[in-house]
C-alpha cells in the first residue's frame, strides 16, 4: 500500500485528491495539510511514501516544502509529487532542483494522477526522459548557457556511468541503454543506480538535470 499526504490550500482541490486517491486500489490517504509549513510538520510525523503538493501555498511554498522533506534524513524513502496549476518552466526546474521526483498539473486526467502517485513511489520520474530533456533543454535556451549554472561534477563516475548519464539525458530508458551499450537491462538499470547514487540524484530526472549543468550534454547535441 502506497502511503500519501496531500498539501494544498484550496480545501476543495485538497479535497477533491485525497477522494480520487484514496479510492484507487493500492493507495492511502493518511493525511492532509492546507499549507507548506504544516505539509513538511505532517510529513515528518507519518513519514508517507508520496507527498502530493501544490506550488504556490502560505507560510512555505511547494518548492520549500520538496527541499525540506528531501534534505530529511528521516524521511530518504519519502517522494514529492507536486500536482498544480502552475506549470511554468521556472516552477518545473526549481521542483526538480529541489528534489522532487515528479511534476503534474491538476488538469490531467484522473487515471494520469493516480499512475504517477505509484510511478514516484516506485522510484520512477513522472516526466519521461524525453519530457524532461526538452523541459531543460528550452530552460537552457532561454536563459542562455553562460547563464547556468555548473555545480555538479562527474568525477566520481566511471567511464561507463558517464556513457549511461549520457543515454539517460538523452531521453533512453534502461531497455534502449542496454540496446545501445551491448549491455543486459538488468545491468543497465544497476548502472543508473549506482549513478544516481553518486550524484546524489532521485530519480531519472535529476539526472538529465546533472547532465546538462555538468556540460556533459548540450542543448542541441
Amino acid at each position: 500500500m502506497t502511503t500519501v499526504i496531500v498539501v494544498d490550500d484550496q480545501a476543495l482541490i485538497r479535497t477533491a485528491v485525497r477522494d480520487l486517491l484514496d479510492a484507487a486500489e493500492g493507495i492511502s490517504v493518511v493525511g492532509e495539510a492546507a499549507d507548506g509549513e504544516a505539509g513538511v510538520d505532517l510529513a515528518r510525523r507519518l513519514r508517507p511514501d508520496v507527498v502530493v503538493s501544490d506550488i504556490r501555498m502560505p507560510r512555505r511554498d511547494g518548492i520549500e516544502l520538496t527541499a525540506l522533506v528531501c534534505d530529511d534524513p528521516a524521511l530518504t524513502e519519502t517522494r514529492v509529487l507536486i500536482l498544480t496549476t502552475f506549470e511554468e518552466d521556472d516552477y518545473v526546474v526549481a521542483a526538480l532542483r529541489a528534489g522532487a521526483s515528479g511534476f503534474i498539473g491538476k488538469g490531467a486526467e484522473p487515471e494520469d494522477i493516480v499512475r504517477a502517485v505509484l510511478s514516484v513511489h516506485e522510484g520512477g520520474a513522472l516526466l519521461s526522459p524525453a519530457a524532461t530533456r526538452a523541459l531543460i533543454e528550452k530552460y537552457v535556451r532561454t536563459t542562455g548557457a553562460a547563464d547556468v549554472p555548473s555545480p555538479v561534477s562527474l568525477d566520481a563516475l566511471t567511464d561507463r556511468e558517464r556513457e549511461v548519464l549520457l543515454h539517460v539525458a538523452r531521453g533512453r530508458s534502461n531497455d534502449e541503454i542496454a540496446a545501445h551499450l551491448y549491455i543486459s537491462p538488468h545491468t543497465a538499470k544497476t548502472h543508473v543506480k549506482n549513478t544516481m547514487l553518486k550524484l546524489g540524484a532521485h530519480d531519472r530526472a535529476q539526472l538529465v538535470i546533472a547532465a546538462y549543468e555538468s556540460g556533459l550534454l548540450a542543448p542541441g547535441r
